[in-house]
């Protein structure tokens, strides 16, 4: 039997799928509408033709991701909840595909609103990967300066806790309550 939080978890997996579902098929429609109703060109060039198809494979391959890790699996007789499914809020990679999804939905929409420029903003995605690789891989590794050591008497006073502190005031004030070694 399935515990509070595994229930709220499934019940906003299948929100967030099926609202996925429902905007994997209204954003192409939208982009269409809009070319269709507010440009004077119903059919986009080659090059966006292109764009369109290209972008097509990692939305599909990131919509078919999040949706087998987070489709909760129920009992097919009783219908009760075997597994939630992993979190589809949770910070990291599935919050990275939420992201690459939002945009190429985005520039979709904002192709058709606004021409073909609009796809450049795609190019956030590789820029913010190569800011994460540099951040979090190179420059702690490859880029940090050492560290300026203060005297060692600082050093010492900052890897001790405050209790060891107040006994080395107390050892160097001659308390006798303090072993000395």
């Amino acid at each position: 039997m399935a515990n509070a939080s595994a229930k709220r978890t499934a019940a906003q997996n299948e929100t967030a799928l099926r609202n996925l579902k429902i905007w994997m098929l209204a954003a192409p429609f939208i982009a269409l509408f809009i070319r269709f109703f507010f440009r004077s060109s119903l059919f986009p060039s080659r090059t966006s033709i292109f764009i369109h198809v290209l972008t097509f494979i990692p939305l599909f391959v990131l919509y078919t991701h999040l949706n087998s890790i987070g489709s909760p699996r129920r009992d097919p007789t009783t219908g009760a909840l075997i597994g939630s499914g992993e979190d589809l809020n949770m910070s990291g990679v599935t919050e990275w595909c939420w992201d690459i999804i939002y945009v190429t939905w985005g520039c979709q929409i904002g192709s058709a609103a606004l021409g073909e420029w609009f796809w450049w903003v795609y190019l956030c995605i590789p820029l913010f990967a190569l800011y994460k690789i540099y951040s979090v891989f190179l420059k702690p590794y490859f880029f940090s300066k050492a560290p300026e050591s203060a005297s060692t008497e600082d050093e010492t006073a900052q890897s001790m806790s405050k209790r060891q502190q107040k006994l080395k005031k107390r050892s160097d004030k001659g308390d006798p309550r303090v072993k000395r070694l």
